[in-house]
């Protein structure tokens, strides 16, 4: 079916058998549930592979994460082909558990590709997860949620995980290079925006420009009013109407 629709097919595997399975059918990115990060037989053979691993670190403290790290190492896997996940193992999750401060850790500590599996309601934090760094989502779908089983119920409808990926997608795009100027689409807006220095009431020309006789109103097009105090005492070279820019 992942064939047919174009999608890469990828499998837990929660055991040795089950990774042997998933060996023969040819993966190339393997998942660590949070429950097996401390499963060393499951970590040496699918480290072994020296394939794509993404390790998620549900109730886990840094030491083990670093553990697992090395067991996959150490059983032949490339270090920069493995990302971490960080995870709240509770289904659903409280908002007050999330914690996505630990995204900016790991990638701290690791140096490794971090992401975010979520077991809240919803999708925003998933979405604000994205927004603080995490570079891969893993969120549980279902076509029911009155369905049994643990997960259903903090899972998405596929409506809703699409408006995920489409919420995602448009974070991504307003992250933007963080450099700070104005953008293409405000650009046009500084002139009709921004203010100047124009005439208060009537004043004629050789009249000295005081605070009495000037004010700043848009639109931006004359001198800029951070220039106040270098108009004010200059002598009117014209006669000028009330609002016209100086």
């Amino acid at each position: 079916r992942c064939e047919n629709m174009n999608i890469k097919f990828m499998s837990t595997a929660f055991a040795v058998s089950t990774a042997k399975m998933l060996i023969d059918l040819e993966l190339d990115t393997f998942k660590i549930p949070s429950g097996d990060i401390t499963n060393l037989p499951l970590l040496e053979i699918i480290g072994s592979q020296n394939k794509n691993v993404i390790v998620s670190t549900g109730m886990c403290y840094l030491e083990e994460i670093s553990m697992a790290i090395r067991a996959l190492t150490s059983s032949g896997t490339d270090r920069e082909k493995i990302s971490i996940l960080h995870c709240t193992t509770e289904y659903p999750t409280p908002y007050s558990d999330v914690n996505l401060r630990a995204i900016l850790t790991l990638k701290k500590k690791f140096n490794l590709p971090v992401g975010y599996s979520d077991h809240t309601l919803g999708i925003e934090i998933p979405v604000a997860a994205v927004a603080i760094g995490a570079q891969i989502i893993e969120k549980h779908f279902t076509l029911d949620k009155n369905m049994e089983g643990p997960d259903h119920k903090a899972s998405l409808s596929p409506e809703e995980l699409k408006q995920m990926v489409l919420s995602i997608r448009n974070t991504e795009v307003s992250l933007g290079d963080g450099l700070k100027k104005p953008s293409q689409s405000e650009i046009k807006n500084v002139e009709i925006v921004r203010r100047s220095i124009v005439a208060g009431k009537h004043i004629k020309k050789d009249e000295i420009l005081t605070a009495k006789n000037l004010k700043v109103k848009r639109p931006g097009t004359g001198i800029s009013p951070m220039k106040w105090h270098d108009v004010i005492g200059t002598i009117a070279k014209k006669d000028y109407e009330e609002d016209e820019l100086i």
